[in-house]
């Protein structure tokens, strides 16, 4: 019994909760198609994945959307905010597996305002393709013949043949990047691109797969591969939150676990050709000497491979340049004297299992969200979100003008918590649950809405069974931080 931890806990959640956390306003809730592609493998959808960058985006007063429709078709859509009615256009390519990885993510390149298109891979090649100039702002016809024949090049730059996660970021000084997997899970390196000049070209690895892990079991690996929650420019600066994948299994309590371990965190002040952590040490260059797994000063959670850990949930940066990620995993037994941890994570840490043996499972019954984020002194803080995920998948975090955080939890679930609370206030703002949306677990949103008017714009498709085609939506919500 630890009688004193648990009273301070308790005195720490009354005084959260007497403090106001924002609220949400449901402004519109759209049918973009009736009949989206529906099959379920790795836990997920291939309309609506959280590593989506982006499967719906605004730029200047347009908003796009991509997905696959019941036939396989790739379709974009498009509306003039904030209210026009979509328009579709069919590009002419099928969905190529049933593999829910192999999603749709758009970007524009604003300085000659082409719409890029990469989709379709899960360490294969790449389908790409990029419309016409000005097309993002133009408001011409939309039809398919203003994009270029796809390619399995990004346009003029030959990117290999094993891609994974394509997303695509704007820079702070408006150039158009592409990060990507190249190789395969626990064995991989995350891969950066560049856009300039109407033309593409290699940055390099920015995260290898080389060094060697040791777990507290004592196993060894010696690949892997860096999942990322993010890639996200604020103030000159690119940030990154990620956790390892190992390739030896052996690291895991369990066969039917994760593999999956620590929260990294490190930025660069270049656009990406050199990285730093937290403490400001240059700890990696692109190209020539990428961070890796024995890297110093990235490793802000340290968790081992036993709690089921997710890969690719979120993050976003606040307004004073520190970075804000969402993990989750099953938290474990632990010695409240061996181990310094916030308020909110001794509430509710000591109840589950030390072992995942069934991610899915215990994911579903067990998995909780966990707020982390830096401090301008450097330091990071973990604080549980007191809500159950009930979900094998990921949740996104966005934060508003005043730094307010929403988070939205799967089945369109979201809590939100306040800058003036110190992100401790966990409310829910919205139930989608319960307002019968019948939304399938993950989500992807469209974080360039929430920076340009404070909508957010939330993707999502409806549960169904088998190969049965369901709806795919955008819901809209003001966010009254």
């Amino acid at each position: 019994m630890h009688p004193l931890p648990l009273l301070v806990v308790v005195v720490s959640l009354v005084f959260a909760f007497c403090k106001a956390a924002p609220s949400v306003s449901l402004v519109s809730n759209t049918q973009l198609d009736a009949n989206g592609i529906f099959f379920v493998s790795y836990d997920g959808v291939v309309n609506v994945n959280s590593f989506q960058l982006s499967a719906v985006l605004t730029y200047s007063n347009w908003q796009y959307a991509a997905w696959y429709t019941s036939t396989k078709t790739a379709i974009l859509a498009r509306r003039q905010l904030p209210s026009g009615s979509w328009t579709t256009l069919q590009l002419p390519h099928q969905l190529s597996t049933s593999d829910s990885h192999n999603v749709i993510s758009l970007g524009v390149s604003p300085a000659d305002g082409k719409i890029h298109v990469a989709l379709d891979c899960h360490s294969t090649q790449v389908y790409y393709t990029s419309s016409e100039a000005g097309l993002a702002t133009s408001g011409a016809s939309w039809i398919a013949n203003r994009f270029g024949n796809i390619t399995n090049t990004l346009g003029n730059l030959n990117i290999g043949s094993t891609i994974t996660y394509p997303q695509f970021v704007i820079t702070s000084d408006n150039l158009l990047q592409f990060v990507f997997r190249s190789g395969v899970s626990g064995n991989g390196a995350t891969q950066l691109a560049e856009y300039s000049g109407g033309s593409w070209s290699n940055v390099g690895s920015w995260a290898s797969g080389t060094g060697t892990y040791t777990s507290t079991n004592g196993a060894t690996s010696t690949a892997r591969n860096l999942y990322i929650h993010g890639f996200t420019y604020r103030s000159s600066s690119a940030h990154v939150t990620g956790t390892w994948r190992e390739q030896n299994g052996a690291v895991s309590c369990s066969s039917g676990g994760l593999t999956n371990h620590d929260t990294t965190y490190f930025y660069s002040e270049d656009k990406g050709r050199t990285w730093k952590n937290s403490a400001g040490a240059q700890v990696g260059t692109s190209g020539s000497n990428p961070v890796n797994v024995n890297t110093a000063g990235i490793i802000v959670d340290s968790l081992n491979a036993d709690h089921g850990l997710m890969n690719q949930e979120s993050q976003d940066v606040d307004s004073a340049g520190q970075i804000h990620a969402i993990i989750s995993y099953v938290p474990g037994w632990f010695s409240f004297s061996s181990r310094s941890l916030p308020f909110a994570e001794m509430a509710f840490a000591g109840r589950f299992t030390q072992c995942v043996t069934d991610y899915a499972a215990n994911r579903t019954s067990y998995a909780r969200p966990f707020h982390v984020f830096r401090s301008t002194n450097g330091t990071f803080t973990k604080m549980e979100i007191p809500f159950a995920i009930n979900a094998v998948g990921r949740s996104q975090i966005v934060l508003d003008s005043a730094d307010n955080a929403y988070v939205v939890l799967p089945y369109v679930r979201i809590v939100t918590a306040s800058k003036a609370s110190g992100w401790t206030d966990w409310t829910l703002a919205y139930d989608g649950v319960a307002q019968g949306l019948s939304a399938f677990g993950e989500v992807t949103v469209d974080r360039a809405r929430v920076t340009s008017s404070g909508v957010l714009s939330i993707l999502y498709q409806l549960t169904s069974s088998g190969t049965t085609p369901s709806a795919v939506k955008v819901i809209d919500f003001t966010l009254n931080g």
